[in-house]
Formats: C-alpha cells, structure tokens, sequence
C-alpha cells in the first residue's frame, strides 16, 4: 500500500525526515508516534506528494487521480469552509470515483451511507456541517475519508479534540478498517490507544525512525525513556494491552 526508500524532507538544509525506508500492507493498522516536531506529519504530507521530497514514496509516484483512488487523506487541520449538510459534506469523499460529469450511483450512495453509519453520524447528515461542535466536525470529516474507500487511509492526529468514547470508536473503525484489508496509518500522541488498537508502531524522533514493531516491541522502557522522557506502565490484560505513562523523566 506504501513504500518509502531512504526517504527525506528537509526544511532548507535540515532534515525534518530523515532517511526513512519503510513499508505498509493491507492489513496493517500503523500508528506514528513520536514527540511534537518528530516530523510525524511531515513523514505523511511528503509521502502523499504534498513536500518536495528526496528518495522515493510509492504514493508520490502516482498520478495526482490515481493517488486520490489509492490513498485517503485526513490532514490534522479540520476547516470546514462552506455551511453544506453533513452528507454532502461526506460525498465529497467519493469524487475521485465519479465519472466526467460527476454522476452519482448506487455504489456512491451506499459508501456514504456506510461511513455515516460508522461515525455515528446517521442522525447528522442533514446537520449543517459548520455548526456542529468541533468534535462532531472532525468524525465527519473522518466519515469523509471512510467514503472515499481507498486501499490506504493516512489521517493525522484524527482523535485529537474528541471525547474518550469517540476516540475509544474511531481507533476501533481504523482496526476494523485494517482487518477488512486495508492499509492504515494514524499519527497519535496517545500511545494507550495505540497500543491497544495499532497492529504495529512506527516511532520517529528527529525525522528518523528509531522503532518498527509490534507495540509491545516498541514501546520500550528504554524507547519511551529515550524519546519521550517517560516512564510508563505496560501489562497484557485478559481485556488487551494496558498503556499508561505514569511520570517524566528529567
């Protein structure tokens, strides 16, 4: 679904990601933690074609139509610009499938309907769109990318503002995603929740990534103590994997 090799983004002559060789299969559910400035959502925007970019990323190769079939993206910023409903908002998900002159089909209609059922938004799609809460806002715009139904989803921090049974669903969308046969790829600062729903870690610190594994395998004592300056607690549990970090280490 995504391949980078020895792939960088710089920032005048820093490097922001550094030398990254990595790939992602259907299947996988892949959270991408690491601290504020990491370089988590650069690692994505560039992967997408959307930096200039050295090395080579799969994604970026791709036709800018055939790249909008293959991969869905949900930036970190959540705008939404014009007072449509919430439906129209999630059909906007389906363009890149449309055929010129952008006629609607039963496919289109039964994918929006599926991505508002999965957000729990069913009761919204006549809502206008720039007056629901933030919260409310951005799992539309996640329901917006669930429409699109590309192999690959890519979003950037999508939990973030939301409530903890919000969170709790829309990692649980993402795993089920995965299990379907998709390809997902989640930046997330809450490494509890990645470690419960994410099939595997890919940990950055300073644009390089320093982890690649099972959460069990990359979230560390000496990985968190390293690049986070965390303690924390881990357990398997009969419920799953508990995460918890419980002090800082200065």
């Amino acid at each position: 679904m995504l391949r980078l090799d020895a792939f960088s983004v710089y920032r005048g002559p820093c490097p922001v990601v550094d030398d990254v060789t990595c790939e992602v299969a259907r299947g996988e559910c892949v959270g991408l933690i690491g601290p504020n400035g990491a370089g988590k959502t650069t690692l994505m925007r560039g992967a997408l074609g959307l930096l200039p970019a050295a090395g080579e990323s799969s994604l970026a190769r791709l036709a800018p139509a055939e790249r909008a079939r293959a991969a869905a993206w949900m930036p970190q910023r959540r705008e939404i610009n014009w007072p449509v409903s919430v439906e129209t908002l999630v059909r906007l998900g389906r363009t890149p499938h449309l055929p010129p002159g952008g006629r609607w089909g039963a496919a289109d209609r039964a994918a929006v309907d599926h991505a508002l059922a999965r957000m729990g938004l069913d009761a919204f799609r006549d809502r206008t769109a720039t007056q629901l809460s933030g919260g409310e806002q951005a799992r539309a715009l996640i329901a917006r990318a669930l429409a699109q139904e590309a192999p690959l989803l890519l979003a950037d921090e999508p939990i973030a503002g939301l409530d903890p049974a919000h969170q709790i669903m829309t990692m649980e969308v993402f795993a089920e995603l995965a299990a379907e046969g998709h390809a997902v790829v989640v930046s997330i600062h809450d490494l509890g929740l990645a470690a419960r729903h994410c099939t595997r870690l890919m940990m950055l610190e300073r644009g390089r990534l320093v982890a690649d594994g099972p959460p069990g395998e990359v979230l560390t004592p000496e990985n968190l103590a390293r690049v986070f300056h965390v303690r924390a607690h881990y357990a398997d549990t009969p419920a799953g994997p508990v995460f918890q970090p419980t002090e800082t280490i200065r």
